[in-house]
Protein backbone atom coordinates (compact mmCIF):
# COMPACT_ATOMS: atom_id res chain seq x y z
CA UNK A 1 0.00 0.00 0.00
CA UNK A 2 0.74 3.68 -0.62
CA UNK A 3 1.55 5.68 2.41
CA UNK A 4 0.93 8.78 0.62
CA UNK A 5 -2.60 7.74 -1.02
CA UNK A 6 -3.75 6.51 2.66
CA UNK A 7 -3.00 9.95 4.42
CA UNK A 8 -4.47 11.77 1.61
CA UNK A 9 -7.70 9.51 2.18
CA UNK A 10 -7.91 9.76 5.58
CA UNK A 11 -7.43 13.92 5.26
CA UNK A 12 -10.45 14.01 3.15
CA UNK A 13 -12.83 12.20 5.59
CA UNK A 14 -11.81 14.41 8.32
CA UNK A 15 -14.80 16.22 7.72
CA UNK A 16 -17.40 13.59 7.42
CA UNK A 17 -15.39 12.06 10.46
CA UNK A 18 -16.71 14.59 13.20
CA UNK A 19 -20.73 13.84 12.15
CA UNK A 20 -19.44 10.31 12.23
CA UNK A 21 -18.49 10.33 15.83
CA UNK A 22 -21.71 12.35 16.67
CA UNK A 23 -23.34 9.97 14.90
CA UNK A 24 -21.81 6.92 16.78
CA UNK A 25 -22.04 8.68 20.31
CA UNK A 26 -26.16 8.00 19.55
CA UNK A 27 -25.59 4.24 19.00
CA UNK A 28 -22.92 4.24 22.62
CA UNK A 29 -26.05 5.66 24.76
CA UNK A 30 -28.82 3.57 23.17
CA UNK A 31 -26.31 0.21 23.89
CA UNK A 32 -25.36 1.63 27.17
CA UNK A 33 -29.24 1.56 28.10
CA UNK A 34 -29.84 -1.86 26.78
CA UNK A 35 -26.93 -3.19 28.78
CA UNK A 36 -24.58 -3.76 26.14
CA UNK A 37 -21.19 -3.75 27.86
CA UNK A 38 -18.29 -1.49 26.42
CA UNK A 39 -16.40 -4.50 25.32
CA UNK A 40 -19.36 -5.89 23.32
CA UNK A 41 -20.32 -2.35 21.34
CA UNK A 42 -16.18 -2.02 20.14
CA UNK A 43 -16.14 -5.97 19.04
CA UNK A 44 -19.27 -4.63 17.00
CA UNK A 45 -17.74 -1.91 15.76
CA UNK A 46 -14.46 -3.04 14.48
CA UNK A 47 -16.53 -6.50 12.98
CA UNK A 48 -19.22 -4.96 11.56
CA UNK A 49 -18.73 -1.28 10.57
CA UNK A 50 -21.94 -0.59 9.76
CA UNK A 51 -23.95 2.18 11.43
CA UNK A 52 -27.41 1.43 10.73
CA UNK A 53 -27.02 -2.22 10.76
CA UNK A 54 -25.32 -2.16 14.36
CA UNK A 55 -28.43 0.17 15.42
CA UNK A 56 -30.42 -2.61 14.04
CA UNK A 57 -28.96 -5.32 16.19
CA UNK A 58 -29.15 -2.87 19.35
CA UNK A 59 -32.72 -1.97 18.91
CA UNK A 60 -33.21 -6.07 18.70
CA UNK A 61 -30.77 -6.80 21.64
CA UNK A 62 -32.57 -8.64 24.12
CA UNK A 63 -31.86 -12.28 26.34
CA UNK A 64 -31.84 -14.35 24.72
CA UNK A 65 -30.39 -13.20 21.84
CA UNK A 66 -32.41 -13.60 18.75
CA UNK A 67 -29.29 -14.52 16.90
CA UNK A 68 -31.35 -15.63 13.50
CA UNK A 69 -32.91 -12.49 13.83
CA UNK A 70 -30.33 -9.64 13.93
CA UNK A 71 -27.84 -12.21 11.43
CA UNK A 72 -30.99 -12.09 8.59
CA UNK A 73 -31.84 -8.36 9.58
CA UNK A 74 -27.87 -7.22 8.91
CA UNK A 75 -27.61 -9.25 6.09
CA UNK A 76 -30.56 -7.32 4.26
CA UNK A 77 -29.69 -3.96 5.22
CA UNK A 78 -26.32 -4.37 4.04
CA UNK A 79 -27.17 -5.87 0.93
CA UNK A 80 -26.82 -2.30 -0.59
CA UNK A 81 -22.73 -3.07 -0.57
CA UNK A 82 -22.95 -5.68 -3.25
CA UNK A 83 -23.45 -2.53 -5.13
CA UNK A 84 -21.09 -0.45 -3.35
CA UNK A 85 -18.54 -2.76 -4.35
CA UNK A 86 -19.73 -3.19 -7.66
CA UNK A 87 -19.34 0.65 -8.09
CA UNK A 88 -15.69 0.43 -6.90
CA UNK A 89 -14.12 -2.10 -9.39
CA UNK A 90 -12.34 0.07 -11.57
CA UNK A 91 -10.03 0.84 -8.54
CA UNK A 92 -9.72 -2.51 -7.68
CA UNK A 93 -7.98 -4.05 -11.12
CA UNK A 94 -4.96 -6.27 -10.78
CA UNK A 95 -5.50 -6.34 -7.08
CA UNK A 96 -5.61 -9.36 -5.05
CA UNK A 97 -8.62 -11.24 -3.48
CA UNK A 98 -6.99 -10.50 0.19
CA UNK A 99 -6.35 -7.03 -0.51
CA UNK A 100 -9.87 -6.33 -2.19
CA UNK A 101 -11.72 -8.16 1.32
CA UNK A 102 -9.38 -6.21 3.56
CA UNK A 103 -10.26 -2.65 2.42
CA UNK A 104 -13.92 -3.68 2.08
CA UNK A 105 -14.22 -4.20 5.05
CA UNK A 106 -13.68 -0.49 5.65
CA UNK A 107 -16.42 0.83 3.46
CA UNK A 108 -19.10 2.87 4.62
CA UNK A 109 -21.62 5.14 2.63
CA UNK A 110 -19.24 8.23 3.88
CA UNK A 111 -15.99 7.43 2.29
CA UNK A 112 -17.40 5.82 -0.65
CA UNK A 113 -18.90 8.86 -1.64
CA UNK A 114 -15.76 10.57 -1.13
CA UNK A 115 -13.98 8.37 -3.03
CA UNK A 116 -16.53 8.31 -5.89
CA UNK A 117 -16.05 12.01 -5.78
CA UNK A 118 -12.45 11.97 -6.52
CA UNK A 119 -12.54 9.14 -8.81
CA UNK A 120 -14.33 11.54 -11.15
CA UNK A 121 -11.58 13.30 -11.00
CA UNK A 122 -8.94 10.86 -11.34
CA UNK A 123 -7.71 11.27 -7.90
CA UNK A 124 -9.05 7.64 -6.20
CA UNK A 125 -7.50 4.48 -5.47
CA UNK A 126 -7.96 1.20 -3.35
CA UNK A 127 -5.54 3.08 -0.89
CA UNK A 128 -7.35 6.42 -0.61
CA UNK A 129 -10.59 4.15 0.09
CA UNK A 130 -8.42 2.41 2.87
CA UNK A 131 -7.70 5.84 4.11
CA UNK A 132 -10.62 6.94 4.62
CA UNK A 133 -11.91 3.92 6.22
CA UNK A 134 -9.58 3.97 8.51
CA UNK A 135 -10.57 7.68 9.13
CA UNK A 136 -14.14 6.58 9.83
CA UNK A 137 -13.51 3.85 11.93
CA UNK A 138 -11.65 5.60 14.42
CA UNK A 139 -14.35 8.22 14.23
CA UNK A 140 -16.94 5.95 14.87
CA UNK A 141 -15.20 4.10 17.94
CA UNK A 142 -14.66 6.99 19.88
CA UNK A 143 -17.86 8.38 19.52
CA UNK A 144 -20.01 4.99 20.07
CA UNK A 145 -17.23 4.68 23.19
CA UNK A 146 -18.10 7.96 23.99
CA UNK A 147 -21.16 7.98 23.96
CA UNK A 148 -21.85 4.37 26.24
CA UNK A 149 -19.53 6.64 28.79
CA UNK A 150 -22.71 9.31 28.78
CA UNK A 151 -25.08 6.55 28.74
CA UNK A 152 -24.33 5.66 32.50
CA UNK A 153 -25.44 9.24 33.00
CA UNK A 154 -28.48 9.41 30.84
CA UNK A 155 -30.97 7.02 32.56
CA UNK A 156 -33.64 8.17 30.53
CA UNK A 157 -32.72 8.58 26.55
CA UNK A 158 -36.31 9.04 25.52
CA UNK A 159 -36.15 12.75 27.10
CA UNK A 160 -33.48 13.70 24.70
CA UNK A 161 -34.94 11.95 21.75
CA UNK A 162 -32.69 9.95 21.76
CA UNK A 163 -34.75 6.29 22.16
CA UNK A 164 -35.73 8.16 18.45
CA UNK A 165 -31.90 7.70 16.44
CA UNK A 166 -33.10 4.54 15.10
CA UNK A 167 -36.28 5.73 13.18
CA UNK A 168 -34.64 8.98 12.41
CA UNK A 169 -31.37 7.17 11.09
CA UNK A 170 -33.82 4.80 8.82
CA UNK A 171 -36.05 8.03 7.69
CA UNK A 172 -32.74 9.24 6.67
CA UNK A 173 -31.21 6.95 4.77
CA UNK A 174 -34.91 6.08 2.81
CA UNK A 175 -35.10 9.83 2.28
CA UNK A 176 -31.35 10.29 0.32
CA UNK A 177 -32.57 6.36 -1.50
CA UNK A 178 -35.90 7.73 -3.22
CA UNK A 179 -35.67 7.46 -6.92
CA UNK A 180 -39.41 8.48 -7.58
CA UNK A 181 -42.24 6.66 -8.40
CA UNK A 182 -40.31 3.44 -9.59
CA UNK A 183 -39.37 2.95 -5.57
CA UNK A 184 -43.33 3.64 -4.71
CA UNK A 185 -44.62 -0.08 -4.87
CA UNK A 186 -41.45 -1.63 -2.95
CA UNK A 187 -42.08 0.93 -0.37
CA UNK A 188 -45.36 0.69 0.47
CA UNK A 189 -45.02 -3.20 0.17
CA UNK A 190 -42.06 -3.57 2.37
CA UNK A 191 -44.40 -1.11 5.22
CA UNK A 192 -47.66 -2.53 4.91
CA UNK A 193 -45.78 -6.30 5.18
CA UNK A 194 -43.65 -4.48 8.11
CA UNK A 195 -47.17 -3.67 9.88
CA UNK A 196 -48.69 -6.90 9.31
CA UNK A 197 -45.56 -8.97 10.16
CA UNK A 198 -45.24 -6.75 13.83
CA UNK A 199 -48.90 -8.15 14.65
CA UNK A 200 -48.47 -11.78 13.54
CA UNK A 201 -44.45 -12.80 14.57
CA UNK A 202 -43.29 -12.31 17.60
CA UNK A 203 -39.80 -10.35 18.48
CA UNK A 204 -38.38 -8.03 15.56
CA UNK A 205 -39.39 -10.80 12.63
CA UNK A 206 -40.82 -7.49 11.19
CA UNK A 207 -37.82 -6.05 10.11
CA UNK A 208 -36.52 -9.10 8.14
CA UNK A 209 -39.79 -9.69 6.83
CA UNK A 210 -40.22 -5.87 5.41
CA UNK A 211 -36.72 -5.84 3.60
CA UNK A 212 -37.12 -8.63 1.82
CA UNK A 213 -40.82 -8.22 1.00
CA UNK A 214 -39.60 -4.90 -0.07
CA UNK A 215 -37.12 -5.95 -2.17
CA UNK A 216 -39.00 -8.85 -3.59
CA UNK A 217 -41.37 -6.31 -5.67
CA UNK A 218 -39.23 -4.98 -8.03
CA UNK A 219 -37.64 -8.65 -8.91
CA UNK A 220 -41.51 -9.46 -9.98
CA UNK A 221 -42.26 -6.63 -11.85
CA UNK A 222 -39.38 -7.10 -13.69
CA UNK A 223 -40.26 -10.60 -14.14
CA UNK A 224 -43.79 -10.20 -15.20
CA UNK A 225 -42.60 -7.31 -17.27
CA UNK A 226 -40.40 -9.85 -19.01
CA UNK A 227 -42.80 -12.64 -19.07
CA UNK A 228 -45.27 -9.97 -20.52
CA UNK A 229 -43.13 -8.64 -23.60
CA UNK A 230 -43.99 -9.70 -27.04
CA UNK A 231 -40.65 -10.33 -29.28
CA UNK A 232 -40.74 -8.13 -32.54
CA UNK A 233 -41.17 -10.18 -35.63
CA UNK A 234 -40.02 -8.81 -38.49
CA UNK A 235 -43.51 -9.22 -41.04
CA UNK A 236 -41.89 -10.90 -44.62
CA UNK A 237 -43.08 -9.42 -46.98
CA UNK A 238 -45.55 -11.95 -49.68
CA UNK A 239 -43.20 -13.58 -52.13
CA UNK A 240 -44.40 -12.55 -55.84
CA UNK A 241 -43.30 -15.01 -58.57
CA UNK A 242 -42.24 -12.96 -61.55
Amino acid sequence: MRHSEIQRGFRANLPIAVSVAAYGSVLGVLAAQDHISWFVLLLMDLSIFAGSAQFVMVDMWSTPLPIGEMVTGVAVINLRYLLIGASLEPLFINKSMGHKAFVMHLVADENWAVTMAAHRQGRASSDFLFGGGCCLLLAWCLGTMTGHQLGAFIRHPEVYALDFAFVAVFTALTTGMWRGKMDLAPWVAAALIAVAAEALLPGKWYIVAGGLGGALVPALQCLIGDRGSIPSVKKEEPHVNE
